[in-house]
C-alpha cells in the first residue's frame, strides 16, 4: 500500500478521536520511526509504498491510538531536554513542564561556578530529571531513587543509552527516616493530582500512565512534599536548594508548608501559566 493512500486511512480512522492536527502528528511520528521518512520526503515520494510488515505495525499503532494510548508508549520513546529516552506502562511520560525546572536548577547552579555537586532526585521514573542534570553536569556526583523496581530498570536502560552515569536506588521515601549524605540540590517531581482533579485529566492519562506516580489522596495531597521537605531540613547542605514539580492548585499550600518547616521558597509559573515550579532554601 502506498504511503499516502494508508495516510488517508489512518486519518479517517482517528477523526472522531483527535482534532486533524494531531492526527497528522501522529502520522508523521510513526513514518519518521518505522519508515525513517520525513514529512516533506513523503510529499516529494507520493508513490512510496509500505512493506507488508510494516503496515502491520502501521494498523497495530492505529488501533492503540484509536483506545487513547499515548504515542510515546506505542512508539516506545520520546525526547525530553533534547535527550531520546525509552517510555512503557510503567513510566510517567516526560512533560515539557518538567524542562523548565531542569533549566532552572542549571541556570542556579551556572551561577555558583562550583564543579561538582551532589545532586538526589525523588521519585525518578524514566530518570528523565537525573539524565538531563548528568549530561550537562559533567563532573557532578547524581542519585535517583523509586519506589518502583520497574521503573527503575527504564531510568538504568535510559541513563546508558544516554552516556551518563546515575546511582539509581529502591526506596520508598516515604518510609525513609534520614538521607545518607549531605547534598547539594534535592529535586523530585511526585504524586501531585488529588482524586478530585481526575475528572480534568485527558483519557490517554487516566487509562494508561501508572496511577502510583500521578495520584494522592485528597486528605492529604501535600504527603510527598511534607515528607521530603523533613528530609531536605537534615539532607541539604546549608548552601543547598530543594526543588519540586507542584500542583497547580495547591502552590500557596506547598509554600506555606515548607516555610513553616524552616525554608524561604520561590513559586514559578511554566509555559502555560500555571504555579508549577517550586525552589525552596533553608533560612
Amino acid at each position: 500500500m502506498k504511503v499516502l493512500q494508508f495516510k488517508d486511512q489512518f486519518i479517517n480512522a482517528l477523526k472522531e478521536e483527535y482534532p486533524p492536527q494531531e492526527i497528522n502528528s501522529f502520522f508523521n511520528l510513526l513514518a519518521t520511526s518505522y519508515l525513517g521518512l520525513t514529512r516533506l520526503e513523503i510529499a516529494l515520494d507520493p508513490a512510496c509504498v509500505i512493506e507488508d510488515e510494516v503496515l502491520i505495525k502501521f494498523k497495530e499503532a492505529q488501533q492503540r491510538l484509536v483506545c487513547h494510548e499515548p504515542i510515546q508508549y506505542i512508539l516506545g520513546e520520546t525526547e525530553f531536554f533534547g535527550l531520546q529516552f525509552k517510555v512503557n506502562e510503567n513510566v510517567l511520560i516526560p512533560r515539557p513542564e518538567t524542562e523548565e525546572l531542569v533549566q532552572w536548577i542549571l541556570d542556579d547552579l551556572n551561577e555558583k561556578k562550583e564543579a561538582q555537586f551532589e545532586i538526589l532526585e525523588i521519585g525518578t521514573g524514566t530518570g528523565c530529571i537525573p539524565i538531563s542534570l548528568a549530561h550537562h553536569l559533567k563532573n557532578s556526583k547524581i542519585s535517583a531513587v523509586d519506589v518502583s523496581e520497574k521503573a527503575l530498570a527504564i531510568a538504568t536502560d535510559n541513563a546508558k543509552c544516554n552516556n551518563v552515569h546515575i546511582s539509581f536506588n529502591l526506596k520508598d521515601i516515604l518510609a525513609t527516616d534520614f538521607l545518607d549524605e549531605k547534598l547539594d540540590v534535592i529535586v523530585s517531581n511526585p504524586p501531585y493530582v488529588r482524586e478530585l482533579e481526575k475528572k480534568e485529566m485527558h483519557r490517554n492519562v487516566l487509562e494508561n500512565e501508572p496511577h502510583l506516580a500521578l495520584y494522592v489522596s485528597d486528605e492529604d495531597p501535600l504527603i510527598f512534599y511534607r515528607k521530603i521537605g523533613m528530609l531536605a531540613k537534615s539532607g541539604l547542605r546549608k548552601s543547598g536548594s530543594l526543588y519540586f514539580e507542584i500542583n497547580q492548585y495547591l502552590a500557596k499550600e506547598t509554600s506555606t508548608m515548607l516555610q513553616e518547616l524552616g525554608f524561604n521558597t520561590e513559586v514559578r509559573k511554566d509555559i502555560f501559566g500555571n504555579d508549577r515550579m517550586l525552589k525552596a532554601n533553608l533560612k
